[in-house]
């Protein structure tokens, strides 16, 4: 992956649904933020989901988005939240979305376009769900991601799933 890529803001996807799940939400991003060069700007609304895609009896996760500055470099931020994922206990040789006590995702820096092995930015999988928009929304509702032509905002009010609505737990958990 190529190093040399440096955003100055980026939306990161977070997770929980093992454990203290606003402890370990608050936790990581509290990890984010001692990474040399980072600072947070914004933090959505924490809410609950049912799991999407998970193995049965998967309890819920708390979901957020958070709105970052750094000078790291996307590939090794990427390796750096995969460490943060790994000393809150999150096993990447548990299968495809099994449950985790933190999940954190690079969603997408201003019209930075991105395919690498590694990193896909924008994610590919953030405009299908709800518990990545809302919460996108909810930060930057007017934001247009690489590729689209509707803000977030419109995105999220055109998807059509089948997942249970989301339900908002706290609006300052930070």
């Amino acid at each position: 992956m190529d190093d040399s890529l440096h955003p100055s803001s980026l939306y990161i996807a977070l997770g929980s649904n093992l454990g203290d799940r606003t402890e370990n939400l608050r936790r990581a991003v509290t990890a984010i933020c001692q990474l040399p060069g980072t600072h947070l700007i914004d933090a959505a609304p924490l809410y609950e989901t049912d799991p999407v895609d998970c193995p049965p009896d998967s309890q819920p996760f708390y979901n957020s988005v958070i709105e970052i500055r750094t000078t790291i470099a996307l590939g090794q931020l990427l390796r750096l939240l995969r460490g943060i994922e790994s000393r809150f206990g999150r096993r990447h040789d548990h299968g495809h979305n099994a449950p985790r006590t933190i999940d954190l995702d690079i969603l997408c820096s201003g019209e930075l376009v991105l395919n690498t092995p590694e990193l896909t930015i924008p994610h590919p999988r953030m405009t299908q769900r709800a518990f990545v928009l809302q919460p996108l929304a909810d930060l930057h509702p007017g934001l247009i991601l690489p590729g689209h032509d509707d803000t977030v905002c419109s995105l999220l009010e055109n998807l059509t799933t089948t997942e249970s609505p989301l339900l908002l737990v706290d609006t300052h958990w930070l």
